[in-house]
């Protein structure tokens, strides 16, 4: 459905994107996963066609973005920041421009603000919305023209856990639906619910990529079995068959309260890979 191929960007000399590759499956929610300034928006911008890059090719359906049409763009759907957002206006009349620009039936408004949970606050300006109603105002927007392709840029950040919960349900509906989902974040735990495939990128480059659990799992060093017992200690033990007696037998006493296998998470691969926690790496302009 996606493919790009050697995808470089460079800002006032800086190396933004340097040699990206991705093949991203029809039908699968793709996670592009990294800190602000790594490069994400900017490959979002280059797929979309909203900036051209300084080499590399992007395909999208198997025709190539520099030569989309408008109907080619009808079918893709974009949500970027307040991207598209007009504050004096009630969030109806934010659609109804929308609609007309993208030749979209005004009758489309209403079923697509009753789908993000808005059809209450249709005449509600959208300066008197909270931070996640104008997110799900933005979802409405690009849910309008019935997308083939989402493009999600950090579609949940600075929300609060219980609307962070409802957008993802939204997702995971259009993904049953059987539309393509292209989503950036540097929420990894968003990400290993969300996403089929993810891509770890830092300074430009892709560093990793693959199913969440395996990517996980292919980190895995230490292979420990963390359990907490009853008594409020916590031992842990060696991933092997002595281990298994042990836990059966701390598990027939009933010892024990609760106990995890030690799989890093794609915060700690991250970490690992880069020597950097996210929030290490600062926002960077562009990027």
């Amino acid at each position: 459905m996606i493919k790009a191929e050697g995808i470089t960007k460079s800002f006032n000399g800086r190396q933004v994107l340097s040699g990206i590759d991705l093949d991203i499956k029809d039908g699968s929610i793709f996670g592009l996963l990294g800190p602000s300034g790594a490069g994400k928006t900017t490959l979002i911008k280059i797929i979309t066609g909203q900036l051209a890059s300084d080499g590399g090719a992007v395909y999208v359906s198997g025709k190539d973005v520099k030569e989309f049409n408008g109907e080619d763009r009808r079918s893709i759907g974009i949500m970027m920041d307040d991207f598209g957002l007009y504050d004096r206006l009630s969030c109806q009349d934010n659609l109804k421009i929308f609609a007309d620009i993208y030749n979209v039936p005004h009758d489309r408004i209403i079923p697509s603000l009753e789908e993000v949970g808005l059809s209450d606050s249709k005449k509600k300006p959208a300066v008197k919305l909270s931070k996640g109603m104008r997110a799900r105002l933005q979802l409405a927007r690009v849910f309008m023209t019935d997308p083939k392709i989402l493009f999600l840029d950090e579609p949940t950040s600075g929300l609060d856990p219980l609307t962070m919960k409802y957008i993802h349900k939204l997702i995971e509906d259009k993904k049953q639906q059987g539309t393509t989902i292209f989503l950036t974040t540097h929420n990894m735990e968003e990400a290993a619910r969300l996403c089929d495939e993810v891509a770890l990128l830092n300074d430009g480059h892709i560093i990793d990529r693959g199913a969440p659990d395996e990517i996980c799992r292919r980190y895995n060093h230490h292979k420990k079995i963390d359990i907490h017992l009853t008594t409020g200690e916590d031992i842990e033990l060696p991933h092997n068959e002595e281990a298994a007696v042990k836990i059966s037998e701390l598990i027939s006493q009933g010892k024990v309260e609760t106990i995890h296998s030690s799989e890093p998470t794609l915060e700690t691969v991250f970490i690992e890979l880069t020597g950097r926690k996210l929030e290490d790496i600062s926002e960077v302009q562009y990027a």
